[in-house]
C-alpha cells in the first residue's frame, strides 16, 4: 500500500510540474519564472534522489530524477534568456 500512495504521488508531482516545464522548453519565454525557486527545486530534487536510494524507495528517485532534470533545464534556458540574449 505504501508503494502504491508512492507511485500515486510520484505521477501528481510529474503531471504537475511538467506543463511549466514543456511550455517554458518550448517557447523558451522565462520572463515570469523566478530563478531561486528552480534552483531550490533542483536542489531539493537531488537531496530527494540522495534519499530515495538510500532508503531503496523508487517513487521518491524516479520522480525527483524526472523533475530535477526538468528544473535544470529551465534554469539553464533563464540564465541563457536573462545573461546572453540580454546582452545582445
Amino acid at each position: 500500500m505504501v508503494d502504491i500512495i508512492g507511485y500515486l504521488a510520484a505521477i501528481c508531482m510529474v503531471c504537475g510540474y511538467m506543463p511549466q516545464a514543456i511550455y517554458t522548453m518550448r517557447t523558451r519565454d522565462t520572463d515570469g519564472i523566478a530563478m531561486p525557486t528552480f534552483i531550490l527545486m533542483f536542489l531539493g530534487s537531488v537531496f530527494f534522489i540522495i534519499q530515495g536510494i538510500m532508503l531503496g524507495n523508487a517513487p521518491l528517485w524516479i520522480t525527483n530524477l524526472i523533475t530535477g532534470t526538468c528544473s535544470a533545464i529551465v534554469f539553464c534556458i533563464k540564465i541563457y534568456n536573462d545573461y546572453f540574449k540580454n546582452k545582445r
